[in-house]
């Protein structure tokens, strides 16, 4: 793989990590497509970031949770570009709500933003990754559906969705490395939040959470960002159907 320019893709890039993995992998030249729900100002404000560094950006909004919508923004990418390189979808959330209390609302709203949204993305993106000198998806999930401990925080519906995700990464990537297509899972531990952002964490649960991850501190969304570019380099082009952790040594 040659340093030309590439088609990327970025779902929930207005802020926080999305915003970052954005900014990250930009290089001049590059043409981005990058995707929010509803937060336009603020994926307004990556685009221009990233046009000033040299690249083609396209924005698109979408609500995740809709059925097809994972098909349509794939559309829209090839429409406006020709192809694809690099996928990552970010877009996502948590939602603590507890057995017995998350309501089927919740479940499927979670379910659709994150699960369906990547199977419809997958599905819809295959012709053209394969047909990209260098393709490379990368799925962020969550410590979620890994971590389960009595002082840790846990988040049924949306940990159920990150599992799915998984899942569909691991069989996508068994089906595209005959064409040289890496898939991959980035799932972020503790991380911390941009102000003003949707916290999931209580101030008190926050400070309590420090005490179960071995090196003491939450991450940062740059180090989560630095894990997706390197699976998006040419270096990674032998890590396929991995779930790789960037959570401070949490189990």
């Amino acid at each position: 793989m040659t340093e030309q320019s590439r088609t990327i893709v970025v779902t929930g890039a207005a802020s926080g990590i999305g915003a970052r993995i954005s900014l990250r992998l930009a290089r001049p030249g590059d043409q981005l497509f990058i995707h929010t729900r509803a937060n336009s100002d603020g994926l307004e404000r990556i685009a221009e970031t990233l046009r000033d560094q040299g690249c083609t950006v396209e924005t698109g909004l979408w609500d995740l949770a809709e059925t097809g919508a994972g098909r349509r923004l794939v559309e829209a990418v090839q429409a406006a570009f020709g192809g694809i390189d690099v996928m990552v979808q970010n877009a996502g959330y948590a939602n603590r709500s507890p057995l017995g209390e998350a309501t089927d609302a919740e479940f499927e709203a979670a379910h659709g933003a994150i699960a369906r949204a990547f199977f419809e993305m997958s599905g819809a993106s295959m012709d053209a990754l394969k047909a990209s000198p260098m393709g490379r998806v990368i799925a962020i999930g969550a410590f979620g559906p890994h971590v389960w401990r009595t002082n840790a925080p846990v988040f049924p519906a949306t940990a159920a969705a990150k599992a799915s995700l998984e899942a569909t990464a691991k069989a996508l990537a068994l089906q595209l490395a005959p064409d040289g297509v890496t898939v991959n899972v980035v799932a972020p531990g503790f991380i911390e939040k941009e102000p003003g952002t949707h916290m999931a964490l209580t101030p008190e649960s926050i400070a309590q959470s420090h005490a179960v991850i071995p090196m003491g501190r939450h991450g940062t969304m740059e180090e989560v960002a630095a894990v997706v570019e390197f699976l998006a380099s040419k270096d990674a082009g032998y890590v396929t159907g991995q779930v790789i952790h960037v959570n401070g040594g949490l189990v």
